[in-house]
């Protein structure tokens, strides 16, 4: 039986390049709105938060701006009033409807910020009316609790945000992700290896860098949320700081990198390190570097590392799919969990 999670997969080329074609014409009025701005505010949760670090770095490292991700308590619970003159606030929200995004969006516009809403619920959602500038995503309707395709057309939505702020970027690259995406759903690489060397454990450590971080704590969210592990999401520099003591025989760590950039030397360093310490290494993506470090390797998009990230998920999601059925677990249905979330 195709789970819906898989089928929504499988939709994600189309809906990138859906999404491509409604924001990539609106580059120039994303430039006019954060003309006097000076940096960025992410506001986000869950899945939208892990977008939001691609965000920050791709903004960071290629348009030269600085970023934070805000903590939305400030507006809603303590009700701080902060000073954003000169700030850009982002939210991103899926649905479009949830109550702490909304609100603390609207409160970063009456503290001065320009406003920017990246939702998949369409212009008239709660959100989108609450910004100066909503960028749409043309996903669809996704069905399935854990998010894949509302996931990479925000990463789509980012990756045109940065263009707007004059990333220096080649544009071209946006066009190569929607085909690198559906080569990788056809050639996963080696799935079942993986699937099978992370079917009994109960803890497993995903690491990635630079670009690449947002992946690891995303694909450590679908494995939590789905499959139920205790899946750790880190930055390998923080990786090495300690944590990698808890990375062992019974622990696996899932290693993630661009196929070319500057963190890939790190990743495969780390990869060496797990499988010389006599722990499994898998890794998602890194080309034949990283492939080779590792107990066994899932494929990743042929694309430059700005734009990698939307398809480096893939895989993470093929596995958290394939890995609940292994597990006797329904992925389109997690325990505990809803379409969108409200928080108090």
């Amino acid at each position: 039986m195709t789970t819906m999670m898989r089928a929504e997969i499988a939709e994600q080329p189309a809906a990138l390049r859906a999404t491509l074609d409604a924001l990539l014409p609106r580059v120039e009025e994303i430039r006019a709105l954060a003309g006097r701005t000076r940096q960025l505010l992410f506001v986000a949760r869950g899945t939208s938060d892990n977008a939001a670090v691609y965000g920050r770095y791709l903004i960071e490292a290629r348009a030269g701006r600085l970023c934070s991700l805000a903590a939305p308590s400030i507006a809603t619970t303590y009700r701080r009033r902060v000073d954003l003159d000169g700030v850009l606030a982002v939210a991103l929200s899926q649905s479009g409807r949830t109550e702490e995004i909304v609100e603390t969006l609207a409160w970063a516009r009456d503290c001065g910020a320009r406003t920017v809403a990246i939702t998949n619920g369409g212009p008239e959602s709660p959100l989108a009316a609450a910004a100066d500038l909503a960028l749409c995503t043309e996903a669809g309707e996704e069905k399935a609790v854990p998010a894949t395709k509302t996931y990479t057309t925000q990463l789509a939505a980012l990756a045109v945000l940065a263009l707007g702020l004059g990333a220096e970027v080649d544009a071209g690259d946006l066009d190569r992700v929607p085909d690198a995406l559906a080569r990788l759903i056809d050639r996963p690489g080696d799935l079942d290896a993986v699937v099978e060397g992370l079917a009994e454990v109960t803890g497993v450590v995903v690491s990635g860098r630079g670009m690449a971080f947002s992946t690891a704590l995303e694909t450590a969210l679908k494995l939590k949320e789905a499959c139920y592990l205790h899946a750790m999401g880190l930055s390998y520099a923080d990786l090495l700081h300690g944590p990698i003591a808890v990375v062992d025989e019974l622990t696996p760590a899932l290693l993630v990198a661009a196929g070319a950039g500057p963190t890939l030397a790190g990743t495969v360093a780390l990869a060496r390190r797990v499988t010389g310490a006599g722990a499994r290494a898998y890794g998602v993506g890194g080309g034949t570097e990283l492939a080779g470090a590792a107990t066994a390797a899932l494929n990743g998009p042929d694309l430059p590392e700005w734009v990698a990230p939307m398809g480096l998920i893939v895989p993470g999601q093929l596995l958290t799919e394939a890995l609940a059925r292994r597990r006797g677990l329904d992925p389109d249905s997690p325990r505990g969990l809803n379409k969108v979330t409200q928080t108090g």
